[in-house]
């Protein structure tokens, strides 16, 4: 049959013209580096690949699918016409999975066996031994968000023996891994409950800003935050004066309100707060994984079949 696609920036690949032609009989493949460029062929494509920006969406009346490059796009993706239209997004949530739920879990393992405290007496050429450790089977973990990345971090953290709280407004039992399911509502109530809060949601209109001084003022003393899903799902200087207050334990952080974390940002220099640079999703074979589903997705466009990871688009998940 055919259709015709208009693949723009970022993270495409050069070779995927080839490849969708080889694939695909009577495909029309744009391959457009710029913006301009889109505009110029984007006005009868069919679907689209990359940053549809509201003026290229404005300009493609015949679009019926649009591929999202990547699982949690920039703010201003979902714009509000995008919303309104009956255009199908998709995403590509299932590709960061073992990576990301992996760095979770180097977080989680340095604070149970006490590495923010040792790290900063290795700079400092101390030795200094006594830090209590975590037993993890006798902890409990809390996964906010159990989609992909959570429900493999929640498997994770079941295989280490701890008990798993599950909290996501979609989600139903069984998960595996998880031996209770709450639903955002009922956060605050759990939240004393869990000896790690471990955040995996999207940027939504609902969890904007989730995280802010109650529910830091709910945690336990003792309890480790860590965040790896969108920055703006918490508010930093509430969680700046919750460590500060000893409200909570530490806190592992590979998001931020801004990025880059500005140099002299308090957290930088805190006790007990492990930093990496939003990179949480880094590892191999993301390129051919990502090349997968999009052209798994291409085929299935073209015969009409259901598309994997559609988002939905009111939500931004």
């Amino acid at each position: 049959m055919g259709f015709k696609l208009v693949i723009c920036p970022p993270n495409y690949q050069e070779d995927w013209p080839e490849k969708l032609q080889a694939a695909i009989p009577g495909i029309d493949v744009q391959l457009c580096p710029t913006v301009g460029e889109a505009m110029e062929v984007i006005g009868d494509a069919d679907a689209a690949f990359g940053d549809i920006v509201p003026e290229l969406f404005e300009r493609a009346k015949n679009l019926k699918w649009i591929a999202c490059p990547q699982a949690g796009p920039r703010a201003g993706y979902y714009h509000q016409a995008l919303i309104d239209s009956g255009v199908v997004l998709t995403n590509t949530r299932e590709i960061y999975n073992d990576h990301i739920s992996a760095h979770i879990m180097s977080l989680l393992l340095a604070f149970a066996r006490g590495l923010q405290v040792y790290i900063p007496q290795q700079v400092q050429g101390e030795w200094r031994q006594g830090y209590d450790t975590v037993y993890l089977p006798e902890a409990t973990a809390m996964v906010v968000g159990v989609g992909g990345i959570g429900g493999e971090t929640a498997r994770l953290c079941s295989a280490f023996g701890m008990k798993v709280i599950a909290v996501d407004p979609r989600q139903s039992l069984p998960i595996t891994g998880v031996t209770e399911l709450v639903r955002p509502d009922a956060l605050l109530e759990a939240l004393p409950r869990a000896d790690f809060v471990l955040v995996t949601v999207p940027e939504t209109p609902e969890t904007q800003g989730m995280f802010a001084a109650v529910q830091f003022r709910a945690m336990k003393s003792s309890a480790f935050f860590i965040n790896i899903g969108r920055g703006a799902t918490v508010i930093l200087d509430d969680l700046v004066e919750a460590l500060r207050a000893g409200e909570l334990a530490g806190a592992g952080l590979d998001v931020f309100q801004v990025e880059p974390l500005p140099a002299g940002h308090p957290l930088w220099t805190m006790p007990g707060v492990l930093i990496t640079p939003h990179v949480a999703g880094d590892g191999p074979y993301l390129d051919e994984r990502r090349s997968e589903l999009f052209l798994d997705n291409c085929k299935r466009f073209n015969e009409g079949t259901e598309l994997r990871n559609v988002v939905d688009k009111a939500n931004w998940f």
